[in-house]
């Protein structure tokens, strides 16, 4: 038992497990953070930033189709990799321009979903996604 808990070995299943752990956990938070956006669209939007020049409500907007809509897709691994781009930028932003970079004190969230979503970009959604039953690949 010992052993297997300070093994180095890592199967195919495990890291295919661990996929989906971070699929499913990122993406329902998310998603319910995005959704809360959705649902009080027009008391966020005066007080939402303006960023590279659009408009609150396109900001806003933008916002919400990735915490919302791309987490969905990130939820059940459809065109995984095409949804982390948008929830990549969000949380880039979020970091960088909404928190200032303060990784260690309001901007530590929305950094933890970044590190969570550039894992996933790079490594893809897994065995246990839509993307790998229609494409037969992980």
């Amino acid at each position: 038992m010992i052993r297997k808990i300070l093994s180095t070995k890592i199967n195919d299943s495990q890291v295919n497990a661990s996929l989906l752990i971070l699929r499913l956990t990122a993406g329902i938070l998310m998603a319910h953070h995005g959704y809360g956006k959705l649902t009080n669209f027009d008391s966020i939007e005066p007080k939402f930033m303006e960023f590279l020049g659009l408009s609150k409500a396109i900001s806003l907007g933008l916002v919400v189709f990735a915490e919302f809509f791309c987490s969905l897709l990130l939820i059940v691994g459809m065109a995984t990799r095409f949804a982390l781009i948008p929830l990549t930028i969000t949380m880039l932003v979020a970091v960088f321009q909404a928190h200032k970079g303060e990784i260690f004190g309001d901007g530590q969230t929305a950094f933890l979903y970044l590190a969570i979503y550039v894992t996933l970009l790079l490594k893809g959604a897994g065995k246990y996604s839509v993307d790998a039953f229609l494409f037969n690949k992980e």
